[in-house]
């Protein structure tokens, strides 16, 4: 074995910090939202080099990765989902490494960010997850379609949170998004706001479904002024899922409502990313465009599952200079 690494200690994952102030939401601006525009050759030519220009290395990389999976919303979204398989993920959301390469890496126990699930198996995971501190979120409103009666969409939130879940996964009506509609999909926001009452609520935008980039700006902006603690890319069931363009101009789009509001919101790209490499990618456009304070879990998290398994045998490799078999670090 290698000599043990030492994870550099100002790159560690922090302490969850306290919350910040909640997004009360604010009225609808439509100025401000058509005033809204996207360069896409500029936004394209900017993500193209994000894993080009920066990359980090060594001790450095592993503390970068170790920060990946406390931002980790460990998710299963199956048809065929159990109370078992329910536990058993997590359990790894309450252990995501082997004790053995914390040790190595001079860690203390981390845990992921929380646990997503639809809302039959809240209670499963509200009790695996007892004591943990780990929320869990369940994915709502008629996902990841969200073309239930709307208020079956408001009632399906409403035994979510009664259910234990402190995070709600609401899907927007693209519908209103494509046909410009921006005061139905404000109004949609605010009594989604509403119905999740002290949980904190995730407006999934499926971001492939929008027709452009501009739409995405558009729509990230109002289910910021409805009163979105997140905004999220995407259920992981669209044919395109997150991508780095997509990313980009939501991840402004938080930007430019931090600095007219002085509100923190949080933002969650999720589909299609399963590589460690990734993860290092997406971590590198946060802190260059939002800053240090974004990368922790309260304003970032992964909608991810096997992201988890590709992170840690990446963390075993440098530790000990082999790639290990995926069974040895399995995730549910």
């Amino acid at each position: 074995m290698q000599q043990t690494p030492t994870v550099p200690t100002t790159h560690l994952p922090q302490t969850l910090p306290a919350h910040e102030t909640r997004n009360p939401g604010m009225e609808l601006d439509m100025d401000w939202v058509r005033a809204v525009q996207a360069n896409s050759s500029a936004i394209e030519r900017r993500a193209a080099s994000l894993g080009t220009r920066r990359s980090v290395k060594q001790d450095y990389q592993a503390a970068w990765l170790l920060k990946a999976i406390t931002c980790i919303d460990l998710t299963t979204l199956a048809g065929d989902d159990t109370e078992g398989r329910v536990a058993r993920l997590c359990a790894k959301a309450r252990q995501p490494v082997r004790p053995d390469l914390l040790a190595a890496l001079g860690m203390p126990d981390i845990t992921v960010g929380a646990v997503c699930v639809y809302h039959d198996m809240v209670p499963a995971a509200v009790r695996a997850l007892e004591g943990s501190g780990i929320p869990v979120a369940a994915v709502s409103t008629g996902f990841p379609a969200g073309l239930s009666p709307f208020h079956l969409r408001l009632a399906e939130i409403g035994e979510s949170v009664k259910a234990g879940a402190r995070e709600i996964d609401i899907v927007i009506s693209r519908r209103h998004v494509l046909t410009g509609n921006w005061q139905a999909l404000y109004d949609e926001m605010r009594q989604m706001r509403a119905a999740c009452g002290d949980a904190h609520v995730k407006a999934i935008l499926a971001t492939g479904e929008l027709g452009s980039l501009r739409n995405v700006a558009r729509a990230s902006l109002v289910c910021m002024m409805g009163g979105a603690d997140f905004i999220k890319t995407s259920t992981g069931k669209e044919s395109i899922n997150a991508t780095l363009p997509v990313s980009l101009v939501m991840i402004r789009a938080i930007r430019d409502y931090h600095e007219r509001t002085g509100i923190k919101i949080g933002y969650k790209p999720a589909g299609g990313i399963s590589k460690a490499k990734d993860a290092l990618v997406y971590l590198s456009l946060i802190k260059e465009e939002l800053g240090h304070r974004w990368m922790q879990p309260d304003l970032f998290r992964f909608g991810a599952s096997s992201l988890l398994g590709d992170i840690e045998r990446q963390l075993e490799h440098h530790v000990t200079g082999s790639y290990s078999a995926a069974w040895r670090h399995p995730l549910a």
